[in-house]
């Protein structure tokens, strides 16, 4: 299993922006340098948090983004599940794909336990948790 570029720099998206909360829109490009992410990836990365609500896009010339809620309302768990499509990592335990297998299946319960450890996991640490934690570290980087 591996995270993906789109995920690992939404999540440094929305800790930059965690870091800024209440401060009002921040434009992209202002995210894009302090990052140094490609402003032209970073929309991209910037399009599954905004459709899944946990950001608020405001158009024009002072336009920009800011959270939807609040940083200690915001998971890991939830900027993961809008940047990889959803936490589950195979599609029969969720119900998605039909197997004959279902009421037998031992690797089913394997892979499920390890989706529900990722999960509580990840719901387990906030974007208030990981800017905090960036400040007190000065470290650019989460991931």
């Amino acid at each position: 299993m591996k995270i993906s570029t789109k995920t690992r720099y939404g999540v440094r998206f929305m800790i930059d922006l965690a870091q800024r909360y209440g401060e009002g829109s921040v434009a992209l490009k202002d995210v894009a340098e302090r990052q140094a992410i490609s402003k032209k990836y970073l929309e991209q990365v910037v399009a599954p948090l905004a459709s899944s609500g946990l950001l608020r896009v405001t158009r024009g010339a002072q336009g920009g983004y800011e959270l939807a809620r609040s940083p200690q309302a915001i998971t890991l768990a939830d900027v993961v599940a809008a940047t990889e499509d959803g936490l589950e990592l195979i599609d029969c335990a969720n119900g998605l794909f039909p197997c004959d297998y279902t009421e037998r299946c031992v690797s089913q319960r394997i892979w499920g336990g390890m989706e529900e450890a990722i999960r509580a996991y990840l719901s387990g640490i906030t974007l208030a948790d990981l800017a905090g934690d960036l400040q007190e570290k000065q470290s650019p980087c989460a991931g």
